[in-house]
């Protein structure tokens, strides 16, 4: 599911939608690091945090 994310991909999480606007900064080892707009930077683990392009 994270290979199709690159850094500077704008995502949304589904499953937290008060996180905002995310900015992928990373994606190494099924870690994804995203600041959102309204929690900042958070890692996620790929396979348990979805994660859709904007």
């Amino acid at each position: 599911m994270i290979e199709f994310l690159t850094p500077g991909q704008l995502v949304r999480s589904p499953e937290h939608p008060e996180w905002g606007l995310g900015q992928v900064q990373s994606v190494i080892d099924g870690k994804i690091t995203v600041n959102f707009e309204e929690v900042g930077k958070i890692v996620v683990n790929g396979d348990h945090v979805a994660l859709e392009p904007v």
